[in-house]
């Protein structure tokens, strides 16, 4: 890769701040200094510093964040802020959502680059588990357990896949699904009756929601999460 464009994606500037950085002699590569803009590194095994600090270059980054209210699973939007906009760095590095929540929904979201780790797991064909806690308006029936298990059928006449509702009485709920439709689990509890008042993804397949995130936080993964989704 060239140094130039490297430096870029590591959001050490422009391409033409990063071009000025390496012709004043900033920039170290395996402690040589090189001052050539296109100038070709191994971006995974060369050595590289600049000012002082030395670069560790990721092909591909994955960052577990909080989601809270008020913030559009996308990459854009015209009049509302995007969960993006709560990731500090890697502004260049073409980050996305892995599937999405409601602008009023919280908790687990995916943030990567990796499209096809992201395909993998939002693929139907996949049954990745996705896990919410929810609190709702309406009376609790256990038939819903079944209703759930045999596949609700939505307003628009689509029957989901068979799914899991766990109660935890007081009119709060664990659902498990496995696709991702329009406002799924409010739909669903629609389908029975209730109306959704707090929802927050907790788990999507093995990763976990970090209790000690706060919302609009966000931190990377772990090795050993990474892992567990690949």
């Amino acid at each position: 890769m060239r140094l130039d464009k490297l430096l870029a994606h590591m959001d050490y500037g422009s391409r033409k701040e990063v071009k000025e950085l390496i012709r004043k002699g900033y920039v170290l590569v395996n402690g040589n200094v090189i001052k050539d803009d296109d100038f070709k590194v191994d971006e995974f095994n060369d050595e590289i510093n600049i000012l002082d600090s030395e670069i560790k270059y990721e092909e591909f980054i994955y960052i577990m964040l909080n989601k809270p209210e008020g913030y559009v699973s996308a990459t854009y939007d015209y009049s509302k802020p995007i969960v993006l906009d709560l990731i500090d760095d890697y502004k260049k590095r073409n980050l996305f959502p892995v599937g999405r929540l409601d602008i009023d929904t919280h908790g687990l979201l995916l943030i990567t680059n990796d499209g096809n780790l992201a395909h993998r797991m939002l693929s139907p064909k996949s049954h990745v588990d996705k896990k919410y806690y929810l609190k709702y308006d309406g009376k609790y029936n256990e038939s819903f357990i079944q209703k759930f298990k045999d596949g609700i059928t939505l307003d628009d006449g689509y029957k989901c896949m068979p799914a899991e509702f766990i109660d935890l009485g007081d009119n709060e709920a664990y659902i498990i699904i496995r696709e991702g439709k329009f406002h799924q689990v409010k739909r669903m509890m629609e389908a029975v009756g209730c109306n959704v008042t707090f929802l927050k993804r907790i788990s999507f397949g093995n990763l976990v929601l970090d209790e000690s995130l706060k919302e609009g936080k966000w931190r990377h993964l772990t090795n050993e999460e990474i892992e567990s989704l690949k």
